[in-house]
C-alpha cells in the first residue's frame, strides 16, 4: 500500500514558506519576480536539495526539481506556483507545490523508488498579479506563450520587465522545458462548494476559459463647477459605464458567466477635476468558449459606443486570452478512485479559477484534486483550509502519483 505522508511535516513547510512575505494580520505577499518571491524561491530550492532532487531553473524562471526513476524517461510532474497576489493567504498556489514535495519526502523515508522519475514545480508568475498574462511560467513551458514576448512583458501600471526582473533577482535560467509523463496539482477549491456539501475532494474535471482586457479612456480634464455636464468629456463616467455593461452582460447571461472589474484608476484623480483618462481591468470567464467570445465582443462594441457618445477615445489592450480546458477522463478517474479508497467524499467539478493545469492539458495527461476552501475564500488573508483536508488533499496525490510511476511499494 502506498506509504502514508506526515502532515505535521507538510504544515511546517506550509508555515515556514509562509513566513516569506507575510503581511501583518496574516496573509502573505509574494508578487512574482519581487524581493519577496526572489526569498521564496530560494527557500524552496533549498528544500528541494534538502530531499536530494536535482534543481533546474528554465529561461521564465520556472524551478522544478527531478527524482530520478529507474527508467530515464518523461517525469510524473506535480506543480503549481508559490507567487501570491498582493493579499494572498498560506495555501493558493503553495499546497501544489508543498505536498509535491511531501510526496517526495514520504517515498524517501519509506524507501519506495519509482519506475518513472518524479518532478515537483513551481511555475513563475502564476497570478498575473504584477505582470499579464497569468499562468505565465506554465504557459511557456507547453509553448502556449512566447518566450521572447513573455520576457518582454511589462508591468501592469508600472515600468518592470519580466526579463530583467528575472536577472535582478537570479532566476533567468536557461534550462529547455519539456511535457511531462503525466501532470497533477493539488490545490484548494478557491470556492464554497465542497465545505458547503460536506465534501472532503474535489476531482477536477475542467477549467472555464479566461478573458482579461484592459480599458483606457482618454477624455479631457476640466474645472469641476464650471464645466457643464453636457459639455464635459468625462472619461470616468465612461469607465463607470464599461464597468457597468459588463456586471449586466454577465448577469443577462446567468452562470456560468462571471464578470469582474478588478482595476479602476482615474486620472489625475483630485476632487474638483473632471477625470481626463479611466484606466480599467475586466475579467470574464465561461465554461463555454464560444459565449465567451460572444460577451467579450459585447463588452468591447458597447464600450467603443460608449466612449464615442462621450467624445472620449478609447484604447483596448488583450491582457489573456484562454480557452476552456478538460482534463484527461482516465486520470480524473483515477483521482476520484483514490479517493473513494481512502473513503473521502468526492464529487468531479469544474474549476472556475485558472491553475497551470491548463496548461499541460492539451499536452498531456492532466488532473487537478480540490479540498474544501472554508467559507470560500480565497485571495484573501483570510484564506483556510482544515488541516485534515490538506492530509487527504496530499494522501490522494501521493496516492496516485505511485501508480502512475510505479512505485515498488
Amino acid at each position: 500500500m502506498t506509504p502514508d505522508i506526515s502532515l505535521p511535516r507538510l504544515m511546517e513547510s506550509l508555515r515556514s514558506l509562509g513566513q516569506v512575505g507575510a503581511l501583518d494580520g496574516g496573509g502573505v505577499c509574494r508578487l512574482a519576480l519581487t524581493d519577496a518571491d526572489k526569498a521564496g524561491r530560494d527557500w524552496l530550492v533549498a528544500r528541494m536539495e534538502g530531499l536530494g532532487l536535482t534543481v533546474h531553473i528554465d529561461a521564465i524562471g520556472n524551478i522544478w526539481g527531478i527524482r530520478a526513476g529507474h527508467s530515464d524517461t518523461a517525469p510524473v510532474m506535480m506543480g503549481s506556483h508559490i507567487d501570491t497576489v498582493a493579499t494572498g493567504g498560506l495555501y493558493d498556489g503553495a499546497l501544489g507545490v508543498l505536498a509535491g514535495l511531501e510526496v517526495i519526502a514520504t517515498l524517501n523515508a519509506a524507501g519506495v523508488e519509482t519506475d518513472l522519475p518524479l518532478a515537483v514545480a513551481a511555475f513563475t508568475n502564476e497570478e498575473g498579479a504584477r505582470f499579464a498574462p497569468d499562468m505565465m511560467g506554465s504557459g511557456v513551458h507547453q509553448g502556449a506563450l512566447d518566450l521572447s514576448e513573455m520576457l518582454a512583458t511589462r508591468a501592469t501600471g508600472g515600468t518592470a520587465v519580466v526579463g530583467e526582473e528575472l536577472a535582478r533577482i537570479g532566476y533567468a535560467g536557461t534550462a529547455v522545458p519539456f511535457t511531462p509523463a503525466a501532470y497533477l496539482e493539488l490545490h484548494i477549491e478557491q470556492g464554497p462548494v465542497l465545505e458547503v456539501e460536506g465534501l472532503r475532494i474535489g476531482a477536477v474535471t475542467s477549467v472555464q476559459g479566461i478573458h482579461w482586457t484592459e480599458v483606457t479612456v482618454t477624455g479631457q480634464t476640466n474645472h469641476a463647477g464650471t464645466t457643464p455636464m453636457a459639455l464635459r468629456r468625462d472619461a470616468g463616467q465612461v469607465g463607470f459605464a464599461i464597468a457597468r455593461a459588463a456586471d449586466a452582460i454577465a448577469a443577462r447571461l446567468g452562470p456560468p458567466q462571471v464578470a469582474t472589474v478588478g482595476v479602476f484608476e482615474l486620472s489625475p484623480g483630485l476632487v474638483n477635476v473632471v477625470p481626463g483618462t479611466a484606466r480599467l481591468t475586466v475579467d470574464m470567464r465561461n465554461t463555454d468558449g464560444d459565449v465567451l467570445d460572444a460577451a467579450t465582443e459585447e463588452l468591447l462594441a458597447e464600450a467603443q459606443a460608449l466612449a464615442q457618445a462621450a467624445g472620449c477615445t478609447i484604447d483596448i489592450r488583450p491582457l489573456a486570452r484562454f480557452a476552456p480546458v478538460v482534463f484527461d477522463a482516465g486520470l480524473v478517474d483515477k483521482v476520484a478512485r483514490a479517493a473513494e479508497a481512502r473513503q473521502l467524499p468526492t464529487r468531479r467539478m469544474p474549476s472556475g479559477a485558472g491553475h497551470d493545469a491548463q496548461m499541460f492539458a492539451p499536452n498531456c495527461p492532466t488532473a487537478m484534486i480540490f479540498i474544501p476552501s472554508a467559507g470560500g475564500l480565497s485571495h484573501n488573508i483570510n484564506e483556510h483550509s482544515d488541516e485534515d483536508d490538506i492530509g487527504a488533499g496530499a494522501q490522494v496525490l501521493c496516492d496516485v502519483v505511485c501508480d502512475l510511476a510505479g512505485a515498488q511499494i
